[in-house]
């Protein structure tokens, strides 16, 4: 499965999972999610975190990439800074846009990096980049964050799928090499009911289905492995997995209107707002990786408009789910990452517009781990030098997060095609950590 597939294949479409007729009709195939293959055939068991305390991790998304100059790295004044005004932020001398007053506030529990630095001008190897750690290659699909955390710490208490994607754009999480299991389950907006988790046959009508297809299962392994006849097929495995999720307490967790209004307007009455939400929820309740992805911020005219737009839906949003994540006592155990695919030209275009900049763009890191209240690495205010000081490589990030996490990010998978590959190439930033 490469970035060019369909998003909306196995795991359903950002409004609607797939998965009506298959568990309606008790033909749950398709739903890869439920089935690792290391929890095919063995017992499953709980693997926690080795020495570190993160465990989860929190992705939002700046779809179509936020310029730098008008939110994490504002430049008033100068030659590139346009009509960006700059406000201070809990972190001595450190200045952001101004709109970001929310988020400003709570920077002494997050590191502000502002030299990110990637080899990807476009907007899909870069996504691409951005989500794996590595560049894209011929014949090979690497896996996302989420999917080698759920694959290197997979958790048998978790009825629901630990690998989630909110409101995903045309490239979200997959599972790369680790199989079309790993990929992130994708939801839409929180403020509607999760759709088919209660067939429409009914609780009765659901069991008598079940035993006949009990028959066909049975006559489907007569004769083949002994594995098979004992009644482990991967059909079955994964259909009492879909039953286990149906009938969980856990999928309350997808449900925000449980909470108090004034916690849900704290993040704002968007859907990235209530996918932020969401996310703090589904983390508490043991999912391994949320991705809330903010479309949007691909402004190659009208800037200025286009980026405030998107700046006054981030702040009470991101502001808020640290804040909550906090007062939960889960932000020590959850690396949250704020980021795009690259960032915003110094330049300014005939359409009042900034084009792809991956020479010195920014990402905020907090929880699990990271240190709060740090800046790393300085661009240029007169975009004079492309490269920013102190830069920090895509792929050394992706290292920090693994090592953050208690995975070995040295750990080599052998590929389907045989093919060796390291979960991540890069090394661990010691200045970021706590």
């Amino acid at each position: 499965m490469n970035m060019h597939d369909d998003p909306h294949h196995a795991c359903g479409g950002s409004d609607h999972l797939t998965r009506r007729a298959l568990l309606q009709g008790a033909g749950m195939g398709g739903l890869t999610w439920l089935t690792p293959l290391a929890d095919l055939l063995a017992a499953e068991t709980e693997t926690a975190p080795r020495g570190k305390p993160a465990r989860s991790v929190i992705m939002l998304w700046l779809g179509g990439a936020a310029s730098q100059l008008d939110t994490f790295d504002p430049h008033p004044g100068t030659k590139i800074g346009g009509s960006v005004r700059a406000i201070d932020t809990a972190i001595p001398g450190a200045r952001f846009a101004a709109g970001l007053e929310q988020t400003a506030s709570v920077m002494q529990d997050v590191s502000l990096i502002r030299s990110m630095v990637s080899k990807e001008g476009d907007h899909e190897r870069a996504v691409y980049n951005l989500k794996t750690g590595y560049r894209p290659v011929p014949a090979l699909t690497h896996p996302s964050i989420g999917a080698i955390v759920c694959h290197e710490l997979p958790d048998a208490k978790v009825e629901i799928p630990t690998h989630i994607s909110i409101l995903p754009n045309r490239w979200p999480a997959r599972g790369g090499f680790f199989g079309a299991e790993y990929d992130a389950f994708q939801i839409g907006d929180p403020a509607k009911p999760l759709p088919d988790v209660k067939p429409q046959a009914g609780a009765d009508g659901m069991d008598r289905r079940i035993v006949d297809l009990q028959v066909v299962e049975r006559a489907f392994a007569r004769g083949r492995r002994p594995d098979l006849e004992r009644g482990t097929t991967l059909h079955q495995v994964t259909m009492g997995k879909a039953r286990r999720m149906m009938s969980s307490d856990q999928l309350k967790a997808f449900d925000i209107s449980q909470m108090p209004t004034a916690e849900r307007d704290a993040y704002g009455n968007t859907p990235f707002g209530r996918g932020c939400l969401a996310a703090v929820r589904l983390i508490e309740a043991g999912v391994r990786c949320v991705e809330v992805t903010l479309d949007g911020w691909d402004t190659h005219a009208n800037n200025t408009a286009g980026q405030a737009s998107q700046v006054k839906i981030l702040d009470a949003a991101y502001a808020s789910l640290i804040r909550n994540l906090k007062q939960r006592g889960l932000l020590q155990h959850t690396v949250v990452l704020c980021g795009g695919e690259f960032g915003r030209s110094p330049k300014i275009n005939l359409f009042d517009g900034r084009d792809h900049w991956p020479k010195g763009f920014s990402m905020l890191v907090a929880g699990g781990g990271f240190a709060g209240g740090r800046v790393i690495g300085e661009t240029d205010p007169q975009g004079v030098k492309e490269e920013p000081a102190d830069p920090v490589r895509v792929e050394d990030l992706h290292a920090t997060v693994q090592h953050l996490l208690g995975i070995d990010s040295t750990k080599e998978i052998t590929t389907s095609i045989g093919r060796p590959i390291a979960l991540s190439n890069g090394k661990v930033i010691d200045k970021l950590e706590a």
